[in-house]
């Protein structure tokens, strides 16, 4: 009986730590009243910024640069965002799909194809998830957007800005001008979608209501769409449900 017991003990010990180690990370992180000045976040010496090869997008007079960083660990290399270390040295920080990179970059800059300058998208500090081109839209409006998801703010409050901060939308021309946030504040971006027939991009987020650091069926989901036939981008709110 008492071997049970200790073996009984044991399970519950094991239960209770992969409970432990399967709780979501919250991706809000509320301030709490402290006089304590926050410290600044030290520099990583092992973080390397490369940049692919540049892209550019089908119709397109710009190239676009990918920017990212590559860490080197104790004499082996693996990307920033990698799951594993590997003898293997791979430099791709990207990937392209026709209209759309996708990765976890720092930056994009973009260079007219006949100029010598490159420009950043931004001086701001971000995490550029997708950058998706809206071929359709131009063949209607001659107007040629790239629209983004960015992680944009510390949202958990990690000193970390990566992917389990809160996802915002952004939108620009494609040449990385009028760099535009059209998701409001500590919203979670769900997805978005164009409408051709209307020139609209529609998408969805949420908001951590309820204040508990999570997005769950208790929040509240909001539904936005931005007319892209006018330069304004002025975003509208609407309630299908």
């Amino acid at each position: 009986m008492k071997n049970l017991n200790i073996l009984l003990a044991g399970f519950a010990v094991l239960a209770l730590t992969s409970c432990k180690e399967e709780a979501e990370t919250p991706k809000v992180t509320y301030e709490k009243t402290s006089t304590t000045e926050a410290k600044p976040q030290p520099i990583d010496s092992s973080q390397i910024e490369i940049a692919d090869l540049p892209i550019q997008m089908e119709g397109t007079k710009y190239l676009i640069h990918p920017i990212g960083d590559y860490r080197v660990y104790e004499g082996r290399a693996k990307s920033s965002y990698g799951s594993s270390n590997t003898d293997k040295v791979s430099f791709s920080i990207s990937n392209y799909n026709r209209f759309e990179i996708t990765g976890f970059l720092q930056n994009l800059k973009f260079q007219h194809v006949d100029s010598t300058e490159i420009r950043p998208l931004t001086d701001k500090k971000m995490v550029i998830q997708t950058a998706s081109y809206l071929n359709t839209i131009f063949e209607k409006t001659k107007h040629q957007l790239l629209v983004y998801s960015v992680a944009d703010m510390d949202t958990n409050k990690d000193n970390k800005l990566d992917v389990s901060d809160i996802k915002s939308l952004y939108i620009s021309d494609i040449s990385g001008k009028d760099f535009t946030k059209l998701s409001p504040d500590m919203q979670e971006l769900i997805d978005w979608n164009l409408v051709e027939s209307k020139n609209r991009l529609y998408f969805r987020t949420i908001e951590d209501t309820n204040k508990n650091g999570q997005f769950d069926k208790n929040d509240v989901i909001l539904y936005y769409y931005v007319d892209l036939s006018n330069k304004d981008w002025k975003l509208e709110s609407y309630k299908p449900v």
